[in-house]
């Protein structure tokens, strides 16, 4: 198990090297670039002394130098005026945009978006798991209609609309706004009890908007997986000897179908960054999906970029954890290549 384990940790190293350069060739894809539309703003002004700064900018982050020597500054390989400053380094670049290191732009934006989709995670498999059970047990009773009916709709209702649905809901209702993932005179300020509980009574919302389709698939694997296992002659052959109903199942059968719960944790990860991104603008959350879109748009790269590789950073880890749970819940699930002996 540890050598899988250094192997798995190691086989992450090339994987992010790959990635970052995935996200910084799509990131460079379009035409010109921030600081370029910026040269040409300012030229147009005749204001000089920001034009030498832009000009600055530009050779200290090796914007005027080829494709992969920008890139290797980037993350940190090669040398910049003489030094090193990249990804490797701690140093994410400059957002040309705001005028800021990246590092004191994305601020708590990086901290949230984890509490966010962390808290998603959590709420998905606290409902899913137990409904999952209760529909698996009960094949075709009432409950396991019901059930099944709310999970088609979950997974048929995009997140946004259902934001949309139920902003409206609560400001016509009860006359309440459930935007914003904290209260406005906490955004900037210092992590405090206050600022803490603000967010724990704000973040209820989008856990339940970005969690509902998540949900409704899990339930659906969980029940399918749960029912296959339940149909296997080592389950009959324990009812047969007389093994108590919660036993059997909790001992075997639920065991292993717990695998998609494991294995979705990696692709679980982006498909509820990718959701919430949306989320975060319908619903004015202050995490990383609506600075993200605007990054892309403005060509913010090393701002872009940055929230890429964090959350791409996430999904590897949320992989390379899901593998080694699989390996110790699963006894099927050789660790070694090979044909079994």
């Amino acid at each position: 198990m540890l050598r899988y384990t250094i192997k798995r940790l190691l086989i992450m190293i090339p994987t992010l090297l790959v990635i970052s350069f995935i996200t910084f060739m799509i990131i460079k894809l379009p035409p010109g670039d921030f600081l370029s539309n910026q040269i040409a703003e300012l030229k147009s002004q005749g204001d000089n002394a920001a034009l030498e700064k832009v000009d600055f900018l530009r050779k200290q982050y090796g914007l005027d130098k080829p494709f992969l020597e920008q890139y290797a500054v980037w993350v940190g390989l090669w040398p910049s005026d003489g030094k090193f400053h990249g990804l490797l380094q701690g140093d994410f670049g400059w957002s040309f945009e705001h005028d800021l290191p990246v590092k004191d732009v994305v601020g708590d934006r990086l901290l949230l978006s984890f509490i966010l989709n962390f808290s998603v995670i959590l709420f998905t498999w606290a409902v899913s798991f137990p409904i999952g059970v209760y529909a698996a047990t009960r094949q075709y009773s009432w409950g396991d209609h019901g059930l099944t009916l709310l999970g088609y709709i979950g997974l048929a209702t995009p997140n946004f609309l259902f934001a949309l649905v139920l902003m409206y809901f609560a400001n016509v209702q009860f006359g309440l706004s459930v935007g914003g993932i904290m209260d406005p005179e906490y955004l900037g300020q210092p992590w405090s009890w206050g600022k803490f509980r603000s967010v724990l009574e704000h973040i209820w919302i989008p856990v339940i908007v970005i969690g509902t389709s998540g949900t409704a698939g899990m339930i659906r694997r969980l029940r399918a997986n749960l029912l296959d296992e339940l149909q296997k002659q080592y389950v009959v052959t324990a009812r047969a000897k007389g093994m108590p109903p919660f036993r059997l199942l909790v001992k075997y059968p639920l065991r292993m179908a717990l695998n998609p719960f494991i294995a979705d944790i990696g692709n679980l990860l982006p498909s509820v960054i990718s959701g919430s991104a949306i989320v975060a603008v319908v619903l004015s959350l202050q995490t990383s999906g609506p600075m993200l879109l605007e990054a892309l748009r403005s060509q913010d790269q090393y701002l872009a970029g940055s929230f890429l590789m964090f959350l791409s950073l996430l999904t590897v880890i949320g992989m390379f954890i899901s593998d080694l749970l699989l390996a110790v819940l699963d006894p099927r699930i050789r660790l070694t290549g090979g044909a079994a002996k």
